[in-house]
């Protein structure tokens, strides 16, 4: 895999070498990996910090109150209050109307004195005493400064890959469709199905298909009852960042930020390293050369191995 970039840890640039050394691809896919830890060790980058204190001003609201928002304004993606927004840097446009929703009020259910002795802890109760009318408003309502967003997070020239790529996908059997309707989800996996959004730059895009694919790989089957949702999401974005840094395109901090937001870290993805290094290997020796490495898929459920041990086959022999 001579054609295969370096990475400048220092400067997190990635550039094609002028004389390329003699590396193995588990040489450079370490070298990744080591680059990931490291990020992740580092915590939150700027932009994650700025996005999380952003979302913090979000509130959650209850079913019903969320069947009153889609009622309003179907179109509605982010509400929050007036004095929310001026937190954020933005004031509703003159002449919206906001929209109407129930918040509780809570009151003070008060002991008498020699019961509140008995426990100083519960001495002064909050209680529900009622509900009123508070009106929120739609990003799409306001003005102002941009709100953080963590979106064309990768950047570079796809070149080839992008076909490759999808060759391999398609090569394993699952579907490919482009869907605006899996909005705010750059992506979607469904078992057998995979779904991206369509208008991304293209080195996101190649990042979202590798992201899917190794949800394909790797938990559309038995190990998925084995794993959490944080585990999964930590090995499908490490695997994401390793191929895309590895072809030659600039991850930045997207990786370690989305790691991040699932409660992911160094240590986790450390004990989840050996199916990252194998799977990565597997995409890219499938779109380093135009021929498509196709993993075996379960014919017989009864009597041949399942699609888990096709897959770890497959795997384990470009490792």
């Amino acid at each position: 895999m001579s054609s295969i970039a370096t990475t400048n840890e220092t400067s997190n640039v990635t550039s094609l070498p002028t004389a390329p050394k003699p590396q193995t691809s588990k040489e450079v896919i370490a070298a990744n990996v080591k680059l990931l830890v490291e990020q992740l060790e580092a915590g939150h980058s700027e932009g994650l910090t700025a996005y999380l204190t952003a979302m913090g001003k979000f509130h959650s609201y209850s079913f019903g109150n969320i069947l009153e928002i889609a009622r309003q304004m179907p179109s509605a993606s982010r509400v929050a209050g007036m004095y929310a927004w001026n937190q954020l840097g933005r004031r509703v446009k003159k002449g919206q109307k906001g929209i109407r929703i129930l918040a509780p009020m809570l009151g003070t259910k008060r002991k008498k004195d020699p019961e509140a002795e008995k426990d100083i802890t519960k001495q002064n109760q909050p209680l529900l005493v009622g509900f009123r009318a508070v009106y929120v408003f739609d990003v799409s309502q306001t003005e102002g400064a941009e709100l953080p967003d963590l979106k064309e997070r990768v950047k570079g020239d796809v070149g080839e890959y992008r076909g490759r790529l999808i060759d391999f996908i398609l090569a394993q059997g699952i579907e490919l469709e482009f869907k605006e309707s899996i909005a705010p989800a750059l992506g979607m996996s469904y078992g057998g199905k995979i779904a991206i959004f369509p208008g991304q730059s293209a080195a996101e895009e190649f990042s979202t298909l590798v992201h899917e694919a190794s949800h394909e790989l790797l938990h559309k089957c038995s190990r998925r009852t084995a794993t959490t949702k944080t585990v999964r999401e930590t090995e499908a974005e490490a695997i994401a960042f390793v191929v895309s840094q590895t072809i030659g395109l600039d991850a930045g901090n997207a990786a370690a930020d989305y790691i991040h937001l699932y409660n992911g870290n160094a240590a986790l993805l450390a004990e989840s390293l050996e199916v990252i290094q194998r799977t990565s290997a597997l995409i890219l020796s499938a779109i380093e050369t135009p021929e498509v490495v196709q993993v075996p898929t379960e014919e017989k459920p009864a009597e041949q191995p399942t699609t888990q041990d096709a897959t770890d086959a497959a795997l384990a022999e470009v490792a």
